[in-house]
């Protein structure tokens, strides 16, 4: 009776355990990597002011306007349009912003780039952007890299409660003040 019981006891455990003993497989990087960046940089989460998560496109061979097309509304990086958070009310590019988490997007054109909070989530790209979902809209300035920058990046750099950001690919860095 106790190996009657015993091999059923195994024989039950066999359907619900898998011996397939292969490796999970996972998928390859992605071509174009999830990055950060947050100001101030230190690793106090009480310090922080802002953090944002974007997508890091590579030129590769090619023109920075292949990939984000002056005039036209551009997700700001790569996949989905990085999300901004500010931990405390801030002024962005001269506008007053309400602490909270927006989703970024930029116009980049020679002279200027207009940068875009919005209170659109979860945004794959710039496909189905919405003006009226707008938070607000500042202009960020300008300015020749003194190297050209292979991979999309974004950084926060300054002192105190005065900051600025800044979007640099290509031989173009455009940065706009913040004030936390």
């Amino acid at each position: 009776m106790k190996s009657k019981l015993f091999f059923t006891a195994i024989f039950t455990l066999c359907l619900f355990v898998n011996f397939d003993a292969s490796a999970q497989e996972f998928p390859g990087l992605d071509k174009s990597p999830m990055d950060g960046a947050s100001y101030p940089s230190s690793y106090k989460i009480s310090d922080k002011v802002v953090k944002i998560t974007y997508g890091r496109p590579q030129l590769k061979g090619r023109a920075v306007s292949e990939l984000a097309p002056a005039g036209k509304v551009w997700r700001t990086g790569a996949n989905e349009a990085p999300e901004i958070t500010f931990y405390k009310d801030v002024n962005f590019g001269g506008k007053d912003v309400k602490a909270g988490t927006y989703t970024l997007f930029t116009i980049p054109n020679e002279g200027e780039w207009t940068v875009i909070l919005s209170t659109a989530s979860n945004v794959w790209g710039a496909y189905f952007y919405k003006e009226n979902e707008d938070v607000v809209r500042v202009t960020a300035k300008v300015s020749n890299a003194a190297e050209s920058i292979e991979a999309f990046s974004i950084m926060f750099d300054g002192e105190g409660s005065d900051f600025q950001m800044h979007f640099g690919f290509g031989n173009v860095v455009a940065s706009l003040p913040v004030k936390g």
